[in-house]
């Protein structure tokens, strides 16, 4: 029996619930660049705290293509969820206002949401790739 598309996708959903440990690639120059982050789904998008100085957030500014990997166990390759998307740093105020009040280590690494080096990172959704842990066949669809 195929399964639909609406509970795929509540599925990938229903990981992000919470704030998940993922991996962020983005690109320096012609260099790929992966690292660790702290990802949170609110309000149908994607959301990222960082330093303004950081790497990631620099090389954002310059190629908003950005793609994120969550594992979905301990063992490599045994299940995973990949979002490819389009990021922004957020300026506006309301907005960080608003999602930094969500964000439990906000004040563990600054001021708050008028220090200089907070650097609010939002991605759109484009384009998700889905393997459940134990499986071979991963499901693609666009957000």
């Amino acid at each position: 029996m195929t399964e639909t598309l609406e509970r795929i996708k509540a599925e990938v959903w229903g990981h992000l619930e919470t704030a998940q440990c993922a991996y962020i690639a983005t690109a320096e120059t012609d260099q790929p660049r992966v690292r660790p982050v702290t990802l949170f789904d609110i309000d149908q998008k994607l959301w990222i705290a960082t330093s303004a100085r950081s790497g990631k957030a620099r090389q954002i500014r310059r190629n908003p293509n950005v793609e994120f990997c969550i594992p979905l166990s301990d063992q490599c390759g045994n299940g995973y969820i990949r979002i490819a998307g389009v990021a922004m740093v957020v300026s506006d105020i309301e907005t960080r206002t608003s999602i930094a009040r969500q964000i439990p280590f906000l004040t563990d690494h600054w001021s708050g949401i008028d220090d200089p080096d907070f650097c609010l990172i939002r991605t759109t959704r484009v384009e998700v790739e889905y393997m459940r842990p134990g499986s071979s066949e991963a499901h693609t669809f666009m957000a």
